[in-house]
């Protein structure tokens, strides 16, 4: 009678089984984490149907005879920096233009580019993370010294220097900010990337005879997800803080389109009379900004708080 031989890689074969891994919760958002979901999905949705919900365009300069009123020895008033009224929900801005129809718009370009950086700037900086974490030592060295290069740079001042160069179209600032991003992504990637080489379940894909390609979609990728999507939304906050303050300075979205930061920057003069026009897109992208922490850390607790050993 032969004896049964136990399976080092159990019935299926996988080889997670022997990686010593603590088996893995279920994710559960606290009530904190769940409001920010809330608050994240409707900004996104403003992101679609906020020109179309929006009272004016954002381009719109109001009549003065919206705001005629019966009675006063001026019958057409001055229309910039209005407080919230029946015609304009939340003010004018210092234009006479409708600061909530400008924050919707907004919302579309400020979220829109930022989310098209990010992803960018993932794509650019996983890749060249997992090529230098399996490709050698030369490999790694020579992208980890040009990262370095990158990262020396402040931000700003590097922002303002292609800016200069190349202006501040669209395009260019999305490809600006995803390739300075990239930079941290590739770091943390790169991070994770050694971690997982160097862990028993690869070693067993080896001994196996499965290839690097193998190895990196099915070991190192699905060992990331976690993780990464925790940086994902701290990216997201840094590029929308980011861009905000090129607008704030004048390099980035140009008027008359709108986006958050260039109408706090537009409207700062209006703060000593009162004027809300400048604190709605703050308080905007303060709202998205802490609901996306909020998120983030329900999702970092999941991962036991390791992510925070591996961010830049």
């Amino acid at each position: 009678m032969s004896t049964p031989v136990n399976n080092p890689l159990g019935d299926s074969g996988h080889t997670g089984a022997i990686s010593g891994e603590q088996p893995r919760r279920s994710l559960e958002f606290s009530g904190a984490g769940k409001t920010g979901i809330v608050v994240i999905l409707f900004w996104i949705t403003m992101v679609f149907i906020g020109p179309w919900v929006a009272p004016f365009h954002e381009a719109e300069f109001l009549d003065e005879a919206l705001f005629i009123e019966p009675g006063l020895d001026d019958p057409y008033p001055a229309t910039d920096f209005l407080p919230p009224g029946d015609v304009a929900y939340l003010g004018t801005d210092y234009l006479g233009r409708d600061t909530l129809s400008r924050l919707l718009y907004g919302a579309r370009t400020t979220i829109g580019i930022s989310l098209l950086s990010t992803l960018l700037a993932y794509l650019i900086g996983i890749t060249l993370g997992i090529a230098a974490a399996a490709g050698g030592r030369v490999l790694d060295s020579s992208l980890s010294r040009l990262n370095d290069a990158v990262l020396s740079m402040p931000t700003i001042m590097l922002g303002m220097v292609v800016i200069s160069a190349y202006g501040s179209s669209l395009p260019v600032l999305i490809a600006l900010t995803s390739l300075i991003y990239a930079s941290s992504v590739f770091r943390i990637a790169r991070a994770f990337g050694l971690d997982i080489m160097v862990s028993d379940f690869v070693d067993a894909a080896r001994v196996r005879g499965e290839g690097l390609g193998w190895i990196i979609r099915r070991e190192v990728l699905p060992g990331m997800i976690l993780p990464m999507a925790s940086d994902f939304g701290l990216r997201f906050v840094y590029i929308i803080l980011f861009l905000s303050g090129l607008s704030f300075l004048g390099l980035g979205v140009q008027p008359p389109q709108s986006d958050w930061g260039s109408m706090v920057r537009e409207n700062l003069a209006g703060l000593p009379y009162g004027a809300i026009a400048p604190l709605i897109p703050a308080l905007a992208i303060a709202s998205l900004t802490v609901a996306l922490n909020l998120v983030v850390d329900d999702i970092s607790a999941h991962h036991g708080g390791k992510l925070a050993e591996k961010i830049i």
